[in-house]
């Protein structure tokens, strides 16, 4: 069983694929805006359980969502790329990364994610938080679901424009895999992966938005590499795309620089 996905610039050779990982309610379609700036690079869009045209899939944790991205890949006939991942597309990539069938992977970029929960009270406080999501989402009218959403802090930054786009946007999906997704894959279920995560020898960064202190804050405590997006928020690859694909390309390539640079001097 394989995910639906979107391949794009496949006539490039020689440069591993770019796998995008869209965050809850989003799908393959939100990672557009920044393909003008990936011409460069061989793309590969997913659309995760429970979205867009994986919406009949249901998956029953972080190993299952791996698992099929793993057999995505395969199918696929991807053997070297890298992951880049947003919220919950970003969890799954850690995930994958440190626990998952990581062969192939070169490296990790993820946006607004966190890399797991320490603390027992944390986890009993966010299992409650994400219940009450999971119900609303299915009790709730779908748009008066989706509004209450988007007016969470971490969606502080959005304008009311920005907000209204993002709830129009999000109006084709099924209330109903999109909780069975929220329930499977919550942050209180996913593992602490900070330990793991420092001893991997792929580059590792937190892509951040300027004005999302939160995710900010939480890649400097733990120790991870962070580069800021301008003029962005929690959603920085749609607030700014061309700042984000950007970074991210700088970031992918410094390695490949680096290595260059020692054979020449």
């Amino acid at each position: 069983m394989t995910l639906a996905c979107t391949r794009l610039n496949t006539d490039v050779k020689g440069r591993p694929w770019l796998v995008f990982l869209h965050g809850l309610l989003g799908s393959a379609d939100d990672w557009q805006p920044l393909l003008a700036q990936l011409s460069g690079w061989p793309c590969l869009l997913v659309d995760l359980p429970g979205h867009g045209r994986s919406a009949e899939f249901t998956a029953a944790g972080f190993a299952d969502v791996s698992q099929l991205l793993t057999d995505t890949l395969q199918q696929q006939g991807i053997t070297s790329y890298w992951l880049i991942g947003y919220s919950l597309g970003g969890r799954i990539s850690l995930y994958h990364a440190s626990q998952g069938d990581s062969a192939g992977l070169m490296g990790v970029i993820v946006e607004g994610a966190h890399p797991g929960l320490i603390c027992q009270a944390e986890r009993a406080q966010r299992r409650h938080h994400d219940q009450q999501w999971a119900t609303r989402f299915v009790q709730l009218p779908w748009k008066q679901a989706l509004t209450a959403w988007y007016r969470q802090p971490v969606f502080a930054s959005l304008t009311d424009v920005q907000r209204q786009k993002l709830i129009l946007l999000r109006e084709n999906n099924n209330p109903h895999t999109v909780s069975a997704m929220l329930a499977a894959t919550s942050l209180s279920v996913q593992p602490d992966l900070r330990q793991k995560l420092h001893q991997l020898s792929l580059p590792l960064a937190w892509l951040c938005g300027s004005a999302d202190t939160k995710f900010i804050t939480l890649a400097q405590q733990s120790g991870f590499e962070l580069r800021t997006v301008a003029n962005a928020g929690h959603n920085a690859h749609r607030d700014n795309p061309a700042e984000f694909a950007r970074q991210a390309l700088a970031f992918i390539t410094s390695p490949v620089l680096k290595e260059v640079e020692h054979d020449l001097f």
